[in-house]
């Protein structure tokens, strides 16, 4: 059993020093009878780092140096889109040049263009590649008509849409694949759940030592608290912050996450206060949430499916976290007695984790890359 806790901790060390994963935006409308017109948004780092276009290496990319590889930029982009009909495939032609915009997360580079296709668009074909060579993490947030937003991945890539309106319910269902989905692909989210996670069959004696709990029931309720905790506050600063109501840059929430993270994974190795880790899962909660609202923010949704949107990835955060739960607690259960648990897993695995997070506040906090 110890080799199942050693495995699944080297995978969760191994994501976290993936690179943050990014989208792009891609807007789809109708423009006549037999054409499409799309708008593009893509990352000016992303583009960065599979053309270079930054020539003079000194970090900062210029709108001059943008200019110079206007139609580099182009050719790759659309060449990792192919949209078609009944009658076949689309054409995609650039309309004006490039323009630059800013979203929570940096400079995107904006590329409009038309599609001229070969049949009546009753019901269109996408198929999104950008990317995912580089970093199969990497998301398309796509957005066709007056429909809400489909999600491409490396694993899902294709998608058949008709040209309507799409229904609360189903955004809801869209939402909760996509909550669950950024659980357990986001570095950050597993770290946190593994920080808080690991000691979950044990608790503090006086002395400050882990010491094993005695029956499930209590482990479980003590797990309850912790995640109960977390759903109640991101839910809060979610709503806040996707509302418009709160709202904090980007950056700062990204730094703060990683050192609640750091601050949880050292005090399993040594106690650094005497609340109890609910309070602790209570305010990386809050914080989290206007990480998640960031997610949320890119995606154009409407006022009218907001509400849907919401409940729906509310609901995929917490299934995402019920199963990464459900499959560590018994396991941690079992192994409690053992000294090598206590030692090398919940000790071992939470100083990893606090490199771990090291790390990232030196890639989020100072802007220096360790990878």
């Amino acid at each position: 059993m110890s080799r199942v806790a050693a495995l699944a901790l080297l995978w969760v060390s191994l994501a976290a020093q993936a690179h943050k994963p990014s989208d792009s935006y891609l807007h789809l409308r109708e423009a006549d009878g037999r054409g499409i017109s799309g708008r593009w948004d893509v990352s000016l780092q992303d583009l960065d780092d599979v053309l270079g276009l930054d020539a003079g290496g000194d970090g900062a990319i210029t709108w001059g140096e943008v200019l110079a590889r206007e139609a580099d930029i182009q050719r790759y982009v659309l060449g990792r889109l192919v949209l078609g009909v009944q009658g076949g495939p689309c054409a995609l032609v650039s309309r004006d040049g490039l323009r630059i915009r800013r979203h929570s997360d940096g400079a995107y580079a904006v590329l409009d263009f038309d599609a001229r296709c070969a049949g009546p668009i009753a019901r269109l074909d996408v198929d999104y590649t950008l990317l995912f060579d580089r970093d199969p993490l990497h998301r398309g947030i796509v957005l066709v008509g007056a429909r809400e937003p489909l999600i491409f991945s490396a694993s899902q890539h294709f998608a058949r849409v008709r040209l309507r309106d799409e229904s609360p319910w189903r955004t809801a269902a869209r939402m909760t694949v996509e909550g669950a989905l950024h659980v357990v692909t986001r570095a950050d989210h597993l770290l946190f759940l593994f920080a808080l996670l690991l000691p979950s069959a044990l608790r503090r004696d006086a002395d400050g030592r882990w010491v094993a709990i005695a029956d499930f029931g209590t482990a479980l309720w003590d797990v309850v608290k912790v995640v109960s905790a977390f759903t109640v506050a991101h839910a809060l600063t979610l709503v806040a912050a996707t509302l418009g109501w709160a709202s904090l840059p980007p950056r700062f929430v990204s730094a703060a996450i990683t050192l609640g993270i750091l601050v949880a994974a050292l005090d399993n190795v040594r106690p650094l206060g005497r609340g109890a880790r609910w309070m602790v899962a209570f305010m990386l909660g809050l914080l989290h949430g206007f990480g998640f609202a960031s997610v949320l923010a890119g995606m154009g949704l409407s006022a009218g499916r907001l509400a849907s949107a919401l409940m729906g990835f509310n609901l995929g955060v917490e299934l995402g976290q019920v199963a990464f739960v459900a499959a560590l607690l018994p396991l941690a259960f079992l192994l409690r007695e053992a000294p090598l648990y206590r030692r090398a897993v919940v000790v071992g695995g939470s100083v990893a984790v606090a490199l771990l997070a090291c790390l990232g506040l030196a890639e989020r906090a100072l802007g220096v890359s360790v990878t």
